[in-house]
């Protein structure tokens, strides 16, 4: 009914930049918060940022000033900007997003298959 494609990832050196793409498609009425999480190997989810239509972005701190999240709600697509890539920041990055199908649909909460970023010299 909805479906998230992220894209983007790949194999950058430490320093270097990245930018992810996360499109939406499908029954869509409107999109609420969109939203990027990672995994690392070995660990949980984590919240790397966010961003509410018309709102302001939010982010982890252990990407503040490195990361920026944006939006082009005409085309339902969050960017997911990285740079000055650390090692650390190797992980499976995955978009979520609040979508509303219909006028007085009930939200539904889809998940993208992620793309693969890795950090290493």
């Amino acid at each position: 009914q909805v479906q998230l494609v992220e894209s983007g990832g790949g194999l950058v050196q430490p320093g270097g930049s990245l930018r992810l793409s996360c499109a939406a498609s499908g029954s869509i009425f409107s999109i609420n918060v969109m939203a990027w999480y990672r995994q690392a190997p070995g660990k949980g989810r984590e919240l790397v940022a966010d961003m509410i239509s018309g709102g302001s972005p939010n982010y982890a701190d252990s990407v503040k000033g490195r990361f920026t999240i944006s939006r082009d709600n005409a085309k339902n697509t969050v960017f997911l900007q990285m740079n000055s890539l650390r090692a650390e920041d190797t992980a499976m990055y995955y978009c979520s997003a609040d979508v509303r199908t219909t006028r007085w649909g009930v939200i539904l909460h889809p998940w993208g298959q992620g793309t693969l970023v890795t950090v290493s010299s």
